[in-house]
C-alpha cells in the first residue's frame, strides 16, 4: 500500500511517499481502507516534533512513522474479539495514539471507531472527530448572557466551538489572524478580533469562558481578560505557557475568583458523536476549506500548519 511517511523530525520536506506492507489488526482492532483523513494541528506538531511534548515516544525520531490521526473510510478486516464492526462498515474516528490516516490503510483500535452517520460524507466526517471533541468539551458552559472568547477561533475546532456556543445562546468573540475575520463572521461569532492589531486580554468588558487553541500569553494577561467567576481553558501551545498556565494559573486564578488552567480533552466517540448527529442533521456546519490528494499531504499539513486553513483540510484518497 501507499503511505507518506517520514523518519526524522523537520518541515514537510522530510515527507515522502513510500510503498509499505499492509498491516494486519491485532486482537481488538480494526483496518481500515482509508477514504479520507482530515489534517490537525497536532499532525503539524508532530511533524516538526515542536512544541515538547509532540515528541513523546519518540525523543530523537518520530514515534509513528505515519501521521493522521482523524479518519474515515471502510472497514476492511477485524482483528480477533471485534464485535462492533464487521467488513464493509463505514466508520470514522481520531486514531491519536497510532494515528497512519496518510495511507492507503490504517490500523486502529476498535474502541476509537464510530459508524459514520449516512448524511456525512467521508471527507465530512473526518473533518469532526479530534477538533469535535475540543470544541464540545471546551464550550461547556456556554450559556445565553455570557460571553465567550474563543481565540484561534479560524481553524477547526474554532469553526464548531462558535457554532456551538451560538447555539447555547452565548454572546461569541473570535480572535484569529486578520485573512480570518470574514471566515469566523460567517460561523456565527458576534465579534471579531485580528489577534496583530488587537490585544484581546485588554479588553474594558471581561469574558465568562475563554477557549484557547493556540495559548502563548501569560497568566496574569488572562487573568485580566477573565470576568470574575470566568474560567480560562488553553489546549495546546508553549511548553513555557503551559506549564505556567498548569502551576501559577491555577493560584492566581483561586486568588482572584477565576479559574485558569488547562482543557484535558477526553477521546473516544462519546465525545465527538454528538457533534457529528448535530451536523448529519444540518444543524452545525462542517466547514472544509480545501481538499487534497495522498501525494499532496506535504502542502496540506503546511498550509494548516503555517496558519491558513479557514476550518479543516482534508485528504482525500479517492
Amino acid at each position: 500500500m501507499k503511505a507518506v511517511v517520514h523518519d526524522r523530525y523537520g518541515g514537510p520536506e522530510v515527507l515522502r511517499v513510500e510503498d509499505v506492507p499492509t498491516p494486519a489488526p491485532a486482537a481488538g482492532q480494526v483496518r481500515v481502507r482509508v477514504v479520507a483523513t482530515s489534517v490537525n494541528l497536532s499532525d503539524w506538531e508532530c511533524l516538526r516534533g515542536s512544541p515538547a511534548y509532540a515528541r513523546i515516544g519518540g525523543l530523537r525520531a518520530p514515534a509513528r512513522r505515519t501521521l493522521g490521526s482523524d479518519l474515515a473510510g471502510v472497514v476492511d478486516e477485524v482483528g480477533d474479539g471485534v464485535t462492533r464492526f464487521r467488513p464493509g462498515d463505514e466508520v470514522y474516528g481520531d486514531n491519536l495514539q497510532l494515528k497512519g490516516g496518510f495511507a492507503e490503510y490504517a490500523i486502529a483500535p476498535a474502541s476509537v471507531l464510530a459508524h459514520k452517520p449516512g448524511q456525512l460524507s467521508f471527507a465530512e466526517a473526518s473533518a469532526v472527530p479530534q477538533a469535535g471533541a475540543i470544541a464540545w468539551q471546551g464550550t461547556a458552559g456556554a450559556a445565553a448572557g455570557r460571553r465567550i472568547l474563543i481565540n484561534g477561533a479560524g481553524g477547526g475546532s474554532g469553526m464548531f466551538a462558535i457554532q456551538l456556543a451560538r447555539r447555547l445562546g452565548a454572546q461569541v468573540t473570535g480572535v484569529d489572524n486578520a485573512g480570518k475575520l470574514e471566515f469566523m463572521r460567517s460561523a456565527g461569532a458576534d465579534e471579531v478580533i485580528d489577534y496583530r492589531r488587537d490585544d484581546f486580554t485588554r479588553t474594558a468588558d471581561p469574558y465568562d469562558l475563554i477557549l484557547d487553541l493556540v495559548a502563548h500569553r501569560s497568566v496574569f494577561a488572562y487573568r485580566r481578560a477573565l470576568a470574575r467567576g470566568g474560567r480560562y481553558r488553553c489546549v495546546g501551545g508553549s511548553v513555557p505557557t503551559l506549564l505556567r498556565v498548569l502551576t501559577a494559573g491555577w493560584l492566581v486564578g483561586h486568588l482572584t475568583g477565576r479559574t485558569i488552567g488547562v482543557l484535558a480533552v477526553r477521546e473516544g466517540p462519546a465525545q465527538f458523536e454528538p457533534l457529528a448527529d448535530l451536523c448529519a442533521s444540518g444543524q452545525v456546519r462542517i466547514a472544509i476549506d480545501r481538499t487534497f490528494a495522498l501525494d499532496q499531504v506535504p502542502a496540506a499539513l503546511a498550509h494548516v500548519g503555517e496558519g491558513r486553513a479557514l476550518g479543516k483540510v482534508v485528504i482525500d484518497l479517492t
